[in-house]
Order: C-alpha cells, then structure tokens, then sequence
C-alpha cells in the first residue's frame, strides 16, 4: 500500500523533472500509480507545483496506432499549462525534447464551464459550451525517458505528455462542425515533406474525442473551465522534427497555423 502522500510525491518529481528539463526512468516504487484512477490523482496535484493555471486540456493516443504504441487500453487526458502556450508561428524550443514531433490537431475554446457531476455529458450539451475552433500543433514530450514502456498509469500522471501548445485564431462554430470526420488536414515541413490527414482520424470524429475527454474529466471529479480549450488528438500521423525546420498546415475552414523549431 502506497503511504497517504504518495500523489503529491509523484506529481513533485514529475513537475520537477518537467521544469528542468530531465527526465526519468520511472517513478519510485513507493509512489507509482497503478491504475487510471491513480494517474489521475497524481495529475490533479500537478497545477500546484506551476506558476501558470491550466489553459486547456489535450488528448493522447486517440488513434488505435497510436494506444499500441505507447501500449495502453485507450485515450488518455492531461492538462495544457498556460505558460507553455504559444501563438501561430511561435518558435518552439526542441532542447529539452525528446519525442521531437509535431502533432496537427483541431481544438475547442470553451464559452462555458463543464463542471463535474454525476451523469455523463451528451454531444449536444458538450457543443453547446464550444465558443470557437483553433487550428493547433501540439508538441508532446514525457517525462519519462522509455515513454513506451511507462504504462498508462504513469503516462496518466504524467498529463498525458503535456508539454507545448501553439494555438491558432479563433474562428466561431456552425453547421460544420458535424462534418468533421471529413475534414481534410494538409501538413507541409520545410525540408520538403507533405503530409495529409483527416478528423476521422481523431476517434473517429474530433467532437467525439472533445466528448470523451469531458467524461474522463468528469469522471475523475475534474471541471472545464469557461476560456479553457481543449486539443483533440493527431489528424494527420506526428511529424518528426528537428531544430530548424518549420512545419505549417491547413485545417480548411478553420484556418491555417505555423511552427518553428529551434
């Protein structure tokens, strides 16, 4: 049995780890969550241990390739932290990464708050609260120094590999919003290469995606705050990239979005 303040000491090493730049093989025995619930636990003691509030909230793994490679049984949510977003175009530092790609994601603003509660949200009440859509790249890093191997217990209290978010212009909701699983995304690296995806990629349909991590939240007791947003998963397969290199991609009616690395 793990002591009473085993979550506040896993969430210490990890925000530490994160803050200068290190990274670890596991967390101490004592201290490992085991299960989902675990992680969690761990993770919603994470804002303590930072000088910025949680922006928003992002989502790994919502692509059955992805789960197998990082070996879980499903999505995972974590926390985005305000200081480590950027806008369109920002230069994104690559010295203390190591998983060095570029994920192309549509995100939710929220104009409302999802509090925790009993029953589970619906689609309806979920859009609802949605104010805008982003384009986005998100840029994950673990902690963890073989993330593969971690579990999703440890991946849970690690935020999920929250690390750097560069968040497009708003642009407001309507009727395509239910057309996502369509949506074309097309990514471009400046050594050359071109990529493309599609929402469909993202649980099937980005809405469902931004619905699942309101349930997971919710389940968890955790709320979504008015001014939050939330980061739904990779469209197009994570670009690997390095210092120098520049990627851009086109999300069509949502708009367009750049990052530099360095």
């Amino acid at each position: 049995m793990h002591p009473p303040d085993s979550p506040a000491t896993a969430a210490g090493l990890l925000a530490r780890s994160w803050r200068e730049g290190a990274h670890i093989d596991d967390l101490p025995a004592d201290c490992r969550p085991a299960t989902r619930a675990d992680g969690y636990a761990v993770q919603a003691l994470w804002q303590a241990e930072q000088e910025a509030p949680v922006a928003g909230w992002k989502i790994a793994a919502t692509s059955l390739a992805g789960q197998k490679h990082i070996g879980v049984s499903g999505p995972l949510a974590g926390p985005v932290f305000a200081h480590r977003v950027q806008p369109d175009g920002a230069r994104v530092s690559l010295a203390a990464n190591r998983m060095g790609v570029a994920e192309c994601e549509v995100v939710f603003g929220l104009g409302s708050d999802l509090p925790a509660r009993a029953q589970p949200y619906t689609r309806a009440e979920v859009l609802a609260a949605v104010r805008s859509l982003h384009p986005g790249i998100e840029v994950p890093d673990s902690r963890f120094l073989a993330f593969e191997r971690a579990g999703e217990a440890q991946l849970i209290a690690d935020c999920a590999c929250c690390n750097d978010m560069v968040l497009g212009a708003p642009v407001p909701p309507d009727a395509r919003v239910d057309e996502l699983p369509g949506l074309q995304v097309q990514a471009q690296v400046s050594d050359g290469r071109r990529l493309q995806g599609q929402g469909s990629n993202v649980l099937g349909d980005p809405v469902e995606a931004l619905v699942w991590l309101v349930n997971e939240l919710r389940a968890a007791g955790q709320a979504l705050r008015a001014g939050q947003f939330v980061t739904t998963g990779a469209c197009v397969v994570p670009i690997a990239v390095e210092p120098g290199q520049r990627v851009e991609a086109d999300f069509g009616w949502i708009g367009r979005i750049a990052a530099q690395f360095e």
